[in-house]
This record gives structure tokens, C-alpha cells and sequence, in this order.
């Protein structure tokens, strides 16, 4: 029988030894690496922004209820916890609204950002901030002195396992103080991802162009059935336990027929178009028609405790981590001055509570998903639009794409009397194609039968006026009875939703707020 020497056994220990205190030397630090990043939540702490004391009781699941004496020291809890939970989350939907992806993950993003920055979420953001009442401003800026005192006590991968990795791959980027424009621009891209059908409509009028017959593309494209389903139930019975609405009425010209085909050789195009469109809210979150929401309020006249019930489900794009982020928000003594003692979900990156309940009233929101954006196929001559045979000048603002290891790279965004030229940007190249194929000219005659032009596809869209969503979100929160909410709800102008209600009081109610754009006749699809 053979032997193995200690010579031999040694030369087999020493290796394996080795790959051993090496595997122990890479667990260690890979164990280091993701606890470092562990916020500090329990004992104290001490965050110099604040000015009384502020409490964050955390329960098994981790869910934070923050206490202060001020709405401002309550803000900025909110920003240092929302920064403890989610810092990689806010700091990249920060650089995703503000179109500066390629400053991250180098030169493949930079068609990306061109196409955000033309769409101009954080420009309308800026605009934005500025026409807040006082009050919003000054929690959106509290919030912000929150994030940005968690920032002062950490660094690099101090921050979060993916910002150690985003080191080793981009050792130049550096993390910048967070604004209250950064927390206003996530409010346009939940716009954007919520904003309607405009990829169905490019989708049937290139199923039309293609010569598909009319009836084909309504099998494909049904119209919803709102007189099947009406958002509030106003006759039927109960039987069995089980409700049974009423006979519904059908509405006048619910069977009217398609709008008119795009021209022949629009069809290709147009499927590019709608690929196109989508892209950017894959970034959001992945989306699809059968993420539809649902919410639901009972009045307490068929409840047994005799209150309402009221139950919100709104299907929003599945992530890790979730776009939502629960939290409760305290004042220690409710007053006018200090109004706020709610709880439910928010947006990390966003101060307040978007879903919830306070002591009085309970709300709920989902999409209404009303159409709010149209494309237009504008006349481009050098640099203006052919408005009435007349040239109207384009605005026009210059951006930067800072490139992580590359050059940097400028451009310029040009827009008309409708919205930004979406088909100036190259991640829109086939709206370019559209647009220099265009159907018709400027006086409406068929393209083969006009003279030669140029082309270009501007976006109009609600969410690119700035509004005042963000002043309704605080004047909910702080709403006691149907008619503050009614009122606060008026102000929730994009994305345009739907709101129910139910008070202590036993009433229940919904509301359905937002700017949906006046056009003329037909039915937009």
C-alpha cells in the first residue's frame, strides 16, 4: 500500500491552508463591507440641523414613527431616515429625473440622459419650487437639511453596499448634497410612469397605417367599459351576500368609430415610436396593463362596526426596493402650528405621506389614468416652427452630459409653443424619421402632394407645467373632514388620480383631481 510522506502531506496542507485563510480574509471583508453600511437605529444620535429633539421608534418590521415638536424638525428626521433606508434608492432616481445616468455608468447612458433632459423633468422641477406657497417649500427644505446631515456623518460605502461597488467601478463620482429639487423632480417621473396611453395610440394608428382593418384593431384595442364599471355604485342590491349592481346606461357615442388612419409607410415608424416612448419608464419600474389599482370605501351603513372600511391597493411597478417606503409622522402636540399626526406610505426622496390615515380621515390613491399627453408633427425651419404659415421662434436651453471616463457632451434642447422636440434627442431617432416623413404639410394637404420640409415631434404634456401637487400633499395630510380634503385635493394637479375617503364621522366620499387638457372633438384614441 502507498504512502504519503509528511513531505508530501505538507505541500497539500500549506496550499489548502491558504485558500482557507484567504476565503476567511474574503467573508471578513465582504462581511465588513455590507455592515458598515448598516445605519445606527437605536440609542442616539446627534444630528445638528435639528432644533428640539426629535424620536424615531422603529417596530419588528423596521417601520419608522418619527415624533418632533415642529413640522421642520419632523421633516428633517424624515430626510435623515429616509436616508438611512434608502440613500442608493433616492441618490439614483435623482440622477435618473435629472437626466445624469452617464455620470454613473460612463458613455452607454448618454442617449439616455439626452432624452431625459429634453423631456425636462427637473428643468419644470426648478420652475416648480419657486411657486410653492411658504409653508411647502420650507418642509421640502427641512427634508433636505435631513438627508444632508445623514450625508455629513457617512461617505462612500458608508452609504450603502452599492455605492462601495459604484466606487470600485467609478472612483470619481462624489455624492452631492441633496435639494428640494431633487425630492420635486421624483414627482414628474411617477407622473411620466403614470401618464396615459400614449404608446397605445401610436400602436393602432400604425396597426391602421398598415392597413388593418378598423374592426381588427378595436378587437386589439378595445374602448374600457366604464359604463360596465362605474367608479361609484349608485343603484343595485345586496343578494347572497353579494352585491349586484343596476342595469347601466349606455353613454351616447360609446360606439363611435376610430379616428382616421395614419398614411401608408407610417406604420414602421410608428411601432419605433412607441418602443421608444417606453424606455424610460423601464427605469421606474417595470409597468404593463395589468398593473391596474384598486381601491375601495364602504360606507358603515354595511359594516358591523357601523364606520367605514376603506382599502387601497395601488399597483405600482414591483421593485427591491419597493417604490413605497412606510412611515409615520408625529407631532408631539397637534396644533395649527404644527398639524401633522399621520401614518401610511410615502416616496423615499419625497417628504410627507402620499397614502394614509391621521386621527380624522383615511385617503387612498389611483391612477385615473386620463390621456394628458399628444405628440405634434410641427413644421421645423431652421429654428423656428411654422406656426399659420408664419415663423414662430423655438426656445431653446443648452445641457451638459457629464461622461463618467469620457468627454463630456453638449447639446441643446429645443422647444415650441406645444413642448420640447422629443425628435431632436437620438434616443428618438425614429420620431426624427416620422417627422421628416411627415403625412401631411403645413396646410394640411397629403405629404406626397406638398414641397419638401422638415419635420420635428413635440410632446406636450400636463406634468411640464408646474403645479401644485406638491402643495396638496402636506394639505391632505393635514385635512379633518371632507371638506378640507376636498379642498387640499384640488390642488393635486399631475398625476391625475383617483381619491376615496372615509372620516371618523362615518362618511365617505372620492374625489378625482388633476389637469386633463382641453382638446376639441373626439374620443382621443
Amino acid at each position: 500500500m502507498a504512502r504519503v510522506t509528511p513531505r508530501v502531506k505538507r505541500w497539500i496542507l500549506i496550499p489548502l491552508s491558504v485558500l482557507l485563510t484567504l476565503g476567511l480574509l474574503a467573508a471578513g471583508l465582504g462581511y465588513w463591507t455590507v455592515r458598515r453600511a448598516f445605519p445606527q437605529v437605536d440609542g442616539e444620535l446627534s444630528v445638528p440641523v435639528l432644533d428640539g429633539e426629535a424620536t424615531v421608534h422603529r417596530d419588528s418590521s423596521g417601520v419608522p414613527q418619527i415624533y418632533a415638536d415642529t413640522p421642520g424638525d419632523l421633516f428633517r428626521a424624515q430626510g435623515f431616515v429616509d436616508a438611512q433606508d434608502r440613500f442608493w434608492q433616492m441618490h439614483f432616481n435623482r440622477m435618473t429625473t435629472a437626466g445624469r445616468l452617464a455620470e454613473l455608468f460612463g458613455e452607454d447612458q448618454v442617449e439616455t440622459d439626452v432624452y431625459l433632459r429634453t423631456l425636462g423633468w427637473r428643468h419644470v422641477a426648478e420652475q416648480e419650487y419657486e411657486l410653492l406657497e411658504p409653508e411647502t417649500r420650507a418642509y421640502f427644505d427641512a427634508y433636505a437639511e435631513g438627508v444632508n446631515a445623514y450625508l455629513a456623518q457617512r461617505g462612500g460605502g458608508e452609504l450603502g453596499l452599492e455605492f462601495a461597488v459604484l466606487g470600485a467601478m467609478n472612483g470619481d463620482h462624489e455624492v452631492e448634497e441633496w435639494t428640494a429639487v431633487d425630492s420635486l423632480a421624483w414627482l414628474k417621473a411617477m407622473a411620466w410612469d403614470l401618464r396615459g396611453n400614449m404608446e397605445d395610440e401610436i400602436e393602432r394608428a400604425g396597426l391602421l397605417a398598415a392597413g388593418i382593418d378598423r374592426d381588427r384593431v378595436e378587437e386589439l384595442y378595445p374602448a374600457y367599459p366604464e359604463e360596465e364599471h362605474p367608479v361609484i355604485v349608485e343603484d343595485g342590491e345586496v343578494r347572497d351576500g353579494a352585491f349586484e349592481p343596476g342595469e347601466p346606461e349606455k353613454e351616447d357615442g360609446a360606439d363611435e368609430a376610430l379616428p382616421p388612419a395614419a398614411p401608408d409607410g407610417a406604420a414602421a415608424a410608428l411601432e419605433r415610436t412607441a418602443d421608444g416612448l417606453g424606455s424610460v419608464p423601464e427605469l421606474l419600474g417595470p409597468s404593463s396593463p395589468e398593473l391596474g389599482s384598486n381601491s375601495w370605501v364602504v360606507s358603515g351603513e354595511f359594516t358591523e362596526s357601523g364606520m367605514p372600511l376603506l382599502a387601497n391597493d395601488p399597483h405600482l411597478g414591483a421593485q427591491m426596493p419597493s417604490v413605497w417606503h412606510q412611515t409615520g409622522l408625529h407631532c408631539a402636540e397637534v396644533s395649527a402650528e404644527c398639524p401633522f399626526d399621520l401614518t401610511g406610505f410615502g416616496f423615499p426622496g419625497l417628504p410627507g405621506i402620499m397614502i394614509g390615515h391621521n386621527a380624522d380621515i383615511a385617503w387612498g390613491f389611483t391612477n385615473l389614468g386620463p390621456d394628458v399627453a399628444d405628440l405634434y408633427l410641427e413644421r421645423i425651419e431652421g429654428d423656428a416652427a411654422i406656426v399659420d404659415g408664419e415663423e414662430e421662434p423655438l426656445e431653446t436651453r443648452t445641457e451638459t452630459v457629464a461622461v463618467a471616463g469620457g468627454e463630456d457632451v453638449e447639446f441643446t434642447v429645443r422647444s415650441t409653443r406645444h413642448g420640447p422636440l422629443l425628435s431632436d434627442a437620438e434616443a428618438a431617432a425614429d420620431l426624427r424619421a416620422f417627422g421628416e416623413n411627415a403625412p401631411v404639410d403645413a396646410d394640411g394637404e397629403p405629404a406626397d402632394a406638398a414641397e419638401e420640409a422638415s419635420y420635428g415631434v413635440a410632446l406636450s404634456w400636463t406634468a411640464l407645467e408646474p403645479g401644485g401637487t406638491a402643495d396638496a400633499i402636506f394639505a391632505i395630510a393635514a385635512a379633518d373632514d371632507f371638506d378640507s380634503f376636498r379642498e387640499a385635493a384640488r390642488s393635486f394637479e399631475v398625476p391625475a388620480q383617483n381619491l376615496v375617503y372615509a372620516d371618523t364621522e362615518g362618511n365617505i366620499g372620492y374625489q378625482a383631481p388633476g389637469v386633463i387638457p382641453v382638446r376639441g372633438e373626439g374620443d382621443g384614441r
